[in-house]
């Protein structure tokens, strides 16, 4: 229960921080958009959320997007196999694998990444 309340937490900042400045980007932007720690390149990005609350689709053409030590991330950015233009899903049943009842939306990755500040 403490875990889908978190992953409910992490989804409801995520489509906040970015439902109204849906055109904006950058880090100057009043209204700041996500960003999104890639582990494998040690680099963060700047995202911009483009559709929320999408229908899984049966494919496992989904990235896991969670909560980590640098906020949000997920394994895979640009120029990465595995990574899928920003179609992210976030794990609200705790298998780790894109099914239905998890949270699927379209975010993409705006580079270029830069080192973590936290």
């Amino acid at each position: 229960m403490r875990r889908g309340l978190l992953m409910l937490a992490t989804v409801g900042l995520l489509v906040g921080a970015v439902a109204a400045p849906a055109l904006a980007r950058g880090k100057g932007n009043p209204n700041p958009q996500p960003q999104v720690y890639v582990t494998s390149q040690g680099l963060t990005y700047d995202s911009i959320l483009v559709r929320d609350n999408l229908p899984f689709n049966g494919t496992s053409n989904w990235q896991l997007l969670e909560e980590g030590p640098h906020g949000l991330q997920t394994e895979f950015g640009h120029g990465d196999q595995g990574y899928f233009g920003g179609r992210w899903f976030m794990d609200m049943d705790g298998d780790r694998l894109p099914s239905e009842g998890d949270h699927f939306f379209l975010c993409p990755l705006l580079g270029p990444g830069y080192e973590p500040t936290q």
